[in-house]
């Protein structure tokens, strides 16, 4: 599979990701692990820049380089 997620896109992942695993510690033990899933999926994907949803919808939000 093709990368397909940019920079800013890959950031905006990692924050969610934190913010997921700082929501684990309170709440219920069935949503805290629900966010741990969450904030796996959301690392994986931002570190591999590749997101099946993306590649879906056909959608890329990787910065193109411009040709000189």
């Amino acid at each position: 599979m093709k990368k397909n997620v940019g920079k800013t896109d890959m950031i905006v992942r990692l924050v969610l990701a934190a913010l997921a695993v700082i929501l684990y510690f309170f709440v219920s033990k069935l949503l805290g692990i629900i966010l741990i899933i969450l904030a796996l999926i959301l690392v994986v994907t931002a570190l591999t820049k590749t997101c099946p949803i993306w590649y879906l919808f056909r959608t890329d939000t990787l910065d193109k380089e411009k040709p000189e």
